[in-house]
């Protein structure tokens, strides 16, 4: 889903797009803005603000990035959208896993 939202990183605010959401990160797109796995950024989403670790960086052009960003403080409904389906289902998916693992 794409969602307008600015990353402040050092100080400094960048304008960017989320491409896919889940309940605990992204991936982010339209970072034009030196990048590196491990940094934590501030991402602001209408009044709401959350700090994210990058966790991945795709090089898309010569000054165009995608990140994936995996959430430090879990916020209700950070992104404005219901995802409560996608909740469920990764704690279905997430049961099975060890359900297999254990047998």
């Amino acid at each position: 889903m794409v969602l307008p939202v600015k990353v402040t990183l050092d100080a400094v605010n960048h304008l960017a797009h989320t491409i896919d959401i889940t309940y605990t990160g992204a991936r982010v797109g339209g970072l034009r803005t030196q990048l590196e796995p491990g940094t934590i950024i501030s991402l602001q989403r209408g009044s709401k603000k959350a700090k994210f670790r990058i966790a991945w960086i795709r090089k898309l052009a010569p000054n165009e990035l995608q990140a994936g960003i995996e959430s430090l403080e879990m916020q209700q409904n950070f992104w404005g959208v219901d995802l409560s389906d996608q909740a469920h289902e990764a704690k279905d998916d997430m049961k099975a896993l060890m359900t297999l693992l254990s047998s």
